[in-house]
């Protein structure tokens, strides 16, 4: 459980902070996040479904299946499934609010560079290679 916290999501590798104001993963989390200019190389599921709202700046969403959404400021969400395989890219720094439903046990990432799907679990721990 987090309350009131900062911490990277989604590795140390990640170009995203989270300002967690509560995560109880079998619950919901409300999170606020900081992408920083960039991605990470990998692909990713989520081990939740989620609702984001893009404050300010502007992403590019890449799909694994290779179609891309752009993202900007909206007071409408965009909505992230667990089974969605993608990465993001922030043209600048940009900052969105977030909630997310409960946890799985798993997710996926692809490591393009090793043409590798990875499967994970709580604290990033690996469990499956292929």
């Amino acid at each position: 459980m987090k309350i009131f916290e900062i911490a990277k999501d989604g590795g140390k590798k990640s170009h995203v902070t989270g300002f967690w104001l509560i995560e109880i993963k079998p619950l919901f989390s409300l999170v606020f996040l900081k992408f920083a200019k960039g991605t990470r190389e990998a692909f990713h599921t989520h081990a939740f479904n989620a609702f984001t709202w893009f404050l300010k700046g502007d992403v590019t969403e890449f799909h694994k299946a290779g179609h891309n959404l752009k993202w900007r400021p909206s007071i409408l969400p965009k909505y992230t499934p667990r089974t969605c395989f993608h990465k993001v890219f922030a043209h600048s720094d940009t900052y969105a609010f977030s909630i997310r439903g409960p946890w799985a046990d798993t997710w996926k990432e692809y490591l393009p560079k090793l043409r590798k799907t990875i499967t994970l679990t709580h604290g990033r721990r690996l469990i499956a290679n292929a």
